[in-house]
């Protein structure tokens, strides 16, 4: 069996646990530059604030009823995820980080009829040694336990942990579970099955595997196999992304060439770093910046090169240096460009990529060193060690009204206690 933990409002549980007088209160968590609500308390999302609204849309809302508003705090919630995720590693042998928020594990060790109140247990563990509450969801595949936890994480009468073990568990769960939010069936999906009839889960359960595969294809026969019990996905050979893309709005123009390469350095290291977490390579590049296209008093300019890599790579200092020599060379002293970004294209597997005979590089050496670097930030932190392109400026650049302390990453933020 496998049990997915699933942390719940991930970023306002992390920004709750060192504010606790905020529970209970409606709190957001805002995208980069205080632009979008990323995440919300269940307070919040009572109010009828949406995931991905603009902060601007909903400023009365938020003034009128005292909502609370954080700055993404990254440092903060990848640290309150490590620890979260080191609790899980302890009570399993076999775990599958997903996301920052959401790991499967399996829980065969346990006996069956005592699966869900170790779960329980591990739920409280959680809370208590971290301060986060998560739901789990048991089911006989990783789709079905998805949905288990999303039913975990909606009534509190399963405290934090649901089960899908008995065929009837399974038509009931998925009678009531749209087809839209099961893990899988994305926006064209919903559309192709909703256009045949199908609004439930079940629904499509009940339709051949011929069916699923015809209008689906080979991820949606996956999806059909797994909501009727099947273990048939596995996440680490999930399709991989086409394309990486990092790219940022900036609070105030930039003119400086040397903040903006720092800024096209950093975007560039944090595509490179999901390209080797999913074992892929990049063949081209892509770097842009602009102005703001609703400044009518300056002058315009669109920044973009496309560079094709001799060889593909995920190593981070060679596709920084590829993304700064492009820059330089689109660069247009005096512009003041609003938004840059850097996107990484015609990505395959690592293993496809064939040897240059005349490859000037030891790529066996760079893939060592690139390790290393990983596992030190992995260990430390992100960002414990950086190139000196990625050397990070005293200058804002972003807005961050809203920002939280790092109170666990930083001791210059470390939580005061007076006693009196």
């Amino acid at each position: 069996m496998y049990a997915l933990a699933d942390c719940n409002n991930f970023f306002v549980s992390c920004e709750r646990v060192f504010r606790p007088d905020l529970e209970g209160k409606p709190v957001v968590v805002l995208s980069g530059n205080d632009g979008c609500v990323v995440s919300r308390s269940n307070e919040a999302k009572a109010l009828g604030i949406k995931m991905g609204v603009p902060l601007y849309q909903i400023k009365a809302l938020v003034d009128k009823e005292g909502v609370v508003c954080f700055s993404s705090n990254f440092s903060l919630y990848g640290d309150l995820s490590d620890r979260v995720m080191t609790i899980i590693r302890q009570h399993t042998s076999r775990f599958e980080q997903y996301s920052i928020d959401e790991c499967f594990f399996n829980i065969d060790h346990v006996p069956a009829n005592q699966q869900k109140a170790y779960c329980e247990q591990l739920v409280k563990a959680i809370r208590q040694g971290v301060g986060i509450p998560i739901s789990i969801g048991i089911a006989s595949s990783k789709t079905l336990a998805k949905v288990a936890s999303k039913y975990a994480k909606k009534y509190p009468g399963y405290r934090g942990v649901c089960e899908i073990r008995t065929e009837e568990q399974r038509v009931k769960a998925l009678s009531e579970f749209e087809i839209g939010d099961v893990w899988g069936i994305g926006r064209r999906a919903k559309a192709k099955l909703t256009n045949a009839g199908i609004t439930t889960a079940l629904q499509f359960t009940e339709k051949s595997a011929a069916f699923a595969q015809n209008v689906l294809h080979k991820p949606g026969l996956l999806t059909w196999q797994e909501l009727r019990g099947q273990d048939v996905i596995d996440i680490t050979e999930l399709p991989m992304k086409q394309s990486i893309t990092t790219s940022r709005t900036f609070a105030t123009a930039i003119s400086e060439q040397a903040l903006l390469e720092e800024q096209i350095a950093n975007f560039c290291a944090h595509c490179a770093r999901q390209l080797r977490m999913q074992k892929s390579v990049a063949q081209q590049l892509y770097v842009y910046a602009h102005t703001s296209a609703f400044r009518t008093d300056i002058e315009q300019h669109y920044l973009s090169e496309l560079v094709t890599l001799p060889v593909a790579t995920a190593n981070s200092q060679e596709l920084i240096s590829y993304a700064l020599a492009a820059f330089r060379r689109a660069y247009r002293p005096g512009a003041l460009y609003k938004k840059a970004g850097v996107v990484l294209l015609k990505i395959i597997p690592e293993t496809a990529v064939v040897p240059d005979l005349f490859d000037p590089k030891d790529r066996d050496k760079d893939k060592r060193l690139q390790r290393v670097l990983d596992h030190i930030d992995d260990r430390h932190g992100k960002r414990s060690i950086i190139l000196g392109s990625q050397m990070t400026s005293a200058q804002p650049i972003y807005k961050t009204e809203h920002k939280s302390p790092l109170y666990t990453t930083d001791l210059s933020d470390i939580i005061t206690i007076h006693a009196k």
